[in-house]
């Protein structure tokens, strides 16, 4: 399709109305005009008037720049009032893709998907086989009264964009994406937050915008909030500028707590990004102090956009006020771009009966040209349809012999398929199950070997010092610097398919036993192995450092697991295990240790080159909860409970040893005074104020209540894809001091 030869995007926003025009030129694309008019007031407090508003603002516009009626438009419609949603698709063939958008849409839609206008947009890494599609949709109504505002004065829209995608086609098309970045785009009536990462992108918007700093000046000052406006605007110059930032300082606050808490629900999905980069968006970022503000809080680097690869207007005028509106103005940028064809997102909300109409009003203009080459064309074919038609009659005598010979062969195979091909079947079908009995019998065992393997240091690879867990050469290191990682329980759930386990985007939650995942055809969800010592709760048993020093005695008999199935019940889904670790460590980094041994070692077992027999993945490991063990109620009173059982048992061996000797030698025992008839009294403990020998460890007799508890869960998929060749996992380092 041809490219046009302008096209606007037209941002209607809740303060004003913001549009670019773009042109081709020798380098790309340039700016060529731009507009920006304020409403009379904030469309949100217009009430029934803000249909008025936006119409008055779009005929000035209209009025100003004559002939925008022969050029595109691209729209766009605020991130509020429309729905987006990122998923990650199962490997399936590129032609099945749209029938499981679709079935996806269905889902995760809040309305029927005859109430909405909704289209999508894959996300693929090039190095990567994993699938990312962003599902965005926003009701019928909404979006036909918005395009009814621009159809009314005969403007030919061809795209309808979310502002949050135009923006994010704006960033990428000028290259301003470095590595994970955020944007922040702050509105008037809210904030878009985009994180861009690679080929993927993350969208939420925040109800905090422009609007909020100015009804806080209005109730601070007691003023309309159009004096309100005034005071924000002119807070850099005004000689009450302290007092007006200290009456937004509340919403600086709010805005923060809300970035940060979207930065943490980002971090926890995507375990391997980390944003190095803020841009900064929207005219409230015109404010003193507001960006330095952010940086401080975020602790990342925030810049504000101070130009485009499009350049300024040619007019002096006009590039003037572009440039002091240009944070403004990025996403009418982005809406332009993609009607010139070059927006990295293509999707659009667009009615398709207006698609329609205008793929046929396009194609009209070429059905007479074609229809006179129809003509044309076809009095070539029909006389050569005689011809050949009077060569073939004359060969009749060579197609019955090739007749003969295909009746010939048809009943060859005929027989062949009914008397041979069959013969000896039950007997291949007994030979196949034979062979299969075996089949995964070691795919636990192996599974086990790998998990044990990303716990830190392995009694071969510890230092020195620690080369023998005998507790005498443990103790010579403090219990803070160990690097151990103490296994007390690990339960495995078996599932047909983990699709929807691995989607979830609050996969924590798997972390608790009692939340159940899809079952296998038996209906079995999978087995626990607990590795809790019962007669050493502080150690989890000898040789549970690391990867268990050797013999592995709290592992109550070795690498034991569930059943594996022959193949997937669903031949469409990732067979595999969900995993849940409660472990233990002494070291005072705790979390840190865990997070970056254990956690870091499971996301690196995938099958390579290097490890071909290795018949699974990990997919997903995140930290589900961690806690001090003097805050863990249950363990604690298990630990007081334990030293009680254990002293009545020692009173109770004390006892039976006296009888014993008072038995053996009567003589003796009468003259020392010893009781035969002797019992121990009940052991009793003060639960306020237990003994410190209660909390600790019986191999190392030190206390472990500064010891860190985690909860580790993760998904293993079963029949990866076909090998591909990775490093190697990497061996455990020790933590920075």
């Amino acid at each position: 399709m041809a490219l046009p030869r302008f096209a606007w995007g037209i941002d209607i926003g809740n303060r004003a109305l913001k549009a670019v025009k773009l042109v081709p030129s020798a380098e790309g694309f340039k700016i060529d005009d731009f507009e920006v008019i304020e409403h009379e007031t904030v469309l949100s407090a217009a009430g029934d008037n803000r249909d008025s508003l936006v119409q008055t603002a779009l005929a000035n516009f209209i009025q100003r720049h004559p002939g925008i009626e022969k050029g595109q438009v691209g729209v766009g419609v605020s991130g509020q009032t429309s729905f987006a949603r990122f998923i990650k698709l199962p490997p399936v063939e590129p032609k099945k893709i749209p029938e499981i958008v679709r079935f996806e849409a269905i889902q995760q839609i809040p309305f029927p998907l005859d109430d909405v206008e909704w289209s999508y947009q894959l996300f693929q890494d090039p190095e990567s086989p994993e699938v990312e599609v962003g599902i965005f949709a926003m009701r019928k109504d909404l979006v036909n009264q918005h395009i009814k505002f621009f159809t009314d004065v005969d403007l030919n829209v061809q795209v309808v964009q979310m502002n949050p995608l135009a923006v994010y086609n704006a960033v990428y098309y000028d290259s301003k994406i470095k590595g994970t970045t955020m944007i922040i785009d702050l509105g008037a009536e809210n904030t878009d937050l985009i994180i861009a990462d690679g080929e993927t992108i993350w969208l939420r918007s925040i109800p905090i915008g422009g609007n909020s700093f100015t009804e806080a000046l209005s109730k601070a000052f007691k003023v309309n909030f159009a004096k309100g406006e005034d005071l924000k605007r002119n807070a850099s110059t005004s000689k009450y500028g302290r007092q007006i930032m200290q009456a937004m300082r509340p919403i600086f606050a709010d805005l923060v707590s809300e970035i940060q808490r979207s930065i943490g629900f980002y971090a926890s999905v995507h375990r391997d990004s980390r944003i190095s980069k803020v841009i900064a968006l929207g005219g409230t970022f015109r404010l003193p102090g507001l960006q330095k503000y952010l940086q401080q809080n975020l602790q990342l680097d925030v810049e504000k956009i101070d130009s485009l690869s499009g350049g300024v207007p040619e007019d002096a005028k006009l590039a003037a006020s572009f440039s002091e509106n240009i944070l403004s103005t990025v996403g009418a940028y982005g809406l332009a771009l993609q009607v010139m064809g070059q927006g990295k997102v293509t999707s659009s909300l667009l009615p398709e009966q207006i698609r329609r109409e205008k793929m046929w009003k396009e194609k009209t203009k070429w059905f007479a040209a074609t229809a006179a080459l129809f003509l044309l064309g076809a009095a070539v074919p029909y006389g050569k349809y005689y011809f050949d038609r009077w060569q073939f009659d004359q060969n009749a005598p060579i197609h019955q012999t090739v007749q003969n010979t295909i009746s010939q062969a048809t009943a060859l195979d005929n027989d062949w398929s009914s008397n041979v091909e069959n013969a000896g079947g039950p007997d291949r079908t007994r030979i196949t199950n034979v062979r299969t009995i075996t089949s995964g019998r070691d795919t636990w065992s192996k599974l086990y070997t790998a998990i044990m393997g990303c716990l830190p240091q392995s009694a071969a690879d510890a230092p020195a010092e620690v080369k023998s867990i005998d507790p005498v050469e443990l103790k010579k290191v403090p219990r803070g610097d160990r690097k151990m990682i103490i296994v007390d329980k690990m339960t495995c759930q078996y599932s047909a398919d983990l699709t929807a386990a691995l989607a979830d985007p609050s996969f924590a939650r798997f972390a608790n036993e009692n939340v159940p995942v899809v079952t296998d055809s038996s209906g079995s969800t999978g087995m626990d192995m607990s590795m809790m010592n019962p007669d050493n709760p502080g150690m989890g048993g000898p040789g549970m450092f690391g990867q268990g020093g050797g013999d592995n005695t709290g592992m109550g008999g070795g690498p034991v697991g569930p059943t594996v199935p022959i193949a997937p019940a669903n031949p469409n889904g990732q067979r595999g295990f969900l995993i849940t670790i409660r472990c233990t460590t002494p070291n005072k980094d705790g979390y840190l240790l865990v997070d970056q041994t254990l956690v870091k070692n499971l996301l690196a077992l995938k099958p390579d080159a290097a490890m071909p027999d290795r018949p699974f993945e990990v997919k997903k490991a995140v930290i589900a909860n961690k806690i001090k063990v003097r805050d863990d109620t249950t363990r604690m009173s298990k630990m007081l409970s334990d030293y009680q059982t254990k002293l009545a048992r020692d009173q109770a061996a004390a006892a039976a040893a006296a009888t014993a000797a008072a038995a053996a030698n009567p003589n003796a025992a009468n003259a020392g005074g010893m009781n035969p008839n002797f019992s121990p009294s009940p052991v009793s403990i003060n639960p306020n104020q237990p003994p410190e020998q209660a909390y600790h460890d019986p191999v190392l007799d030190e206390d472990v209540r500064d010891d860190t508890e985690c909860t580790v869960v993760f998904a293993i998929v079963l029949d990866p894809p076909a090998l591909v060749t990775t490093p190697a996992a990497p061996k455990p380092v020790a933590l920075a001091k």
